[in-house]
């Protein structure tokens, strides 16, 4: 994209235009959250100006067309992933709720003792503590694949890892932390040879590249609302129906049901089995509204675009050599994490705040991979398509100047 284009994109974000501590905002904290733009949030207003009811309960005027542009949105998000079917995609709050919901239904019923469920060592937590609670619960065998000296995942290790007992894998398709993505359709291509089901986070790719489930064979494929522009509290499961349609619900109440007597109960069609209750219908319908500002600007044109960024960063920040960088130097992703030497990443989190920069600090909700990277924490700053070269210049001179302030260097 040109500088005008950015221009434009930027335009629709008014977050981007403050001040923070007296400096221009260089907002790098993409993979936490992205900032919503003002087409969204118009569109937003106005469901709830003309619009607002619930859905699934009523015949009338604005019941009808609320169900119509939930439903709507659920086509939305089945035509963004290339879904088979509408009815394989269902709303939950959000990406852990989804993994939570596959851990608690299809685990429960398909996980025995003595089975293997394998994950490997960079995923987030919400990946990660269902399928250790679930083996727990179960006396399941708990396996991580492991990392190679560049810090990607170790494919010799996939295969060592994947056996013929292996009932569930759980993957990340681009880590949160280690900036890169992972030969997804290789690992499931593995994992289905011994019959086992993939589960696949997808909370750091869908907003950044394009994503098609039926062509890497994902059985789950689980993605949050607001790390797409869209509102918090909207999440997505995908499953295929086959999976989906031999899972009973772990949600029970209004709107998910069949028949209902005393004693017995039977279950609704997919998805509302899996919808219990009122839904986050404002949520459903912005995450539709977000797919469709996305597609304005074309997912390869985002994909293409962050990938600059991507590399003009790389080439910034690998010259500071006060700085050690996780994940490989190429084909990163636009996830940034790294440390500067002697300082505390909260500390250099905090100063870099003073400058306008936001980024994040912390273990990332991934403590066995910090583990494994033999450190604590880190810094991580993150980029999306509102991103400009602006900002990483910022972030840059913000690094050196923490580093001198902090080390006295210069």
């Amino acid at each position: 994209m040109d500088k005008e284009a950015i221009t434009k994109i930027r335009n629709d974000f008014p977050i981007l235009k403050q001040k923070i501590n007296g400096n221009r905002l260089a907002y790098l904290d993409n993979a936490a959250t992205m900032q919503m733009p003002v087409p969204i949030l118009h569109k937003i207003n106005s469901f709830y100006q003309t619009s607002y009811a619930n859905v699934h309960r009523s015949v009338d005027t604005l019941g009808f067309n609320a169900t119509k542009q939930y439903e709507e949105a659920r086509g939305k998000v089945a035509s963004f992933i290339n879904a088979a079917d509408t009815n394989e995609i269902i709303f939950t709050s959000g990406c852990t709720d989804s993994l939570n919901l596959v851990a608690a239904t299809y685990g429960e019923q398909n996980i025995h003792e003595q089975d293997e469920i394998v994950l490997t060592i960079m995923e987030h937590h919400s990946n990660l503590l269902p399928w250790q609670q679930l083996a727990k619960r179960k006396g399941a065998i708990l396996k991580y694949i492991d990392l190679t000296e560049s810090q990607t995942l170790d494919l010799d290790d996939v295969k060592k890892k994947i056996t013929a007992k292996t009932k569930i894998v759980a993957i990340a398709h681009a880590s949160n932390i280690l900036g890169m993505m992972n030969p997804i359709e290789e690992v499931i291509k593995i994992a289905h040879q011994v019959g086992a089901v993939v589960v696949v986070d997808g909370a750091q790719a869908v907003s950044h590249f394009p994503v098609d489930v039926q062509k890497m064979d994902a059985d789950f494929y689980a993605f949050s609302g607001h790390k797409m522009l869209a509102p918090t509290g909207i999440g997505v499961l995908y499953g295929k129906k086959q999976l989906l349609d031999q899972m009973t619900p772990y949600r029970f109440g209004g709107e998910m049901i069949g028949n209902v007597t005393k004693y017995n109960a039977t279950w609704a069609d997919l998805p509302q089995k899996f919808e219990a209750g009122t839904p986050n219908i404002v949520g459903a319908i912005g995450l539709g509204y977000a797919i469709d500002y996305l597609h304005e600007i074309g997912m390869n044109r985002i994909q293409t675009y962050e990938n600059e960024l991507s590399k003009y960063l790389m080439q910034k920040i690998e010259k500071l050599d006060f700085v050690a960088i996780y994940g490989p130097k190429e084909n990163h992703t636009g996830v940034f994490s790294f440390n500067l030497k002697n300082i505390h990443p909260h500390d250099v989190v905090t100063a870099l705040d003073m400058q306008g920069i936001e980024v994040k600090a912390g273990h990332h909700c991934a403590q066995p991979l910090m583990h494994r990277l033999g450190v604590e924490s880190t810094v991580r700053a993150s980029l999306s398509f509102y991103n400009n070269k602006e900002d990483i210049d910022q972030l840059i001179a913000g690094i050196s100047e923490t580093e001198e302030f902090f080390n006295g260097t210069k």
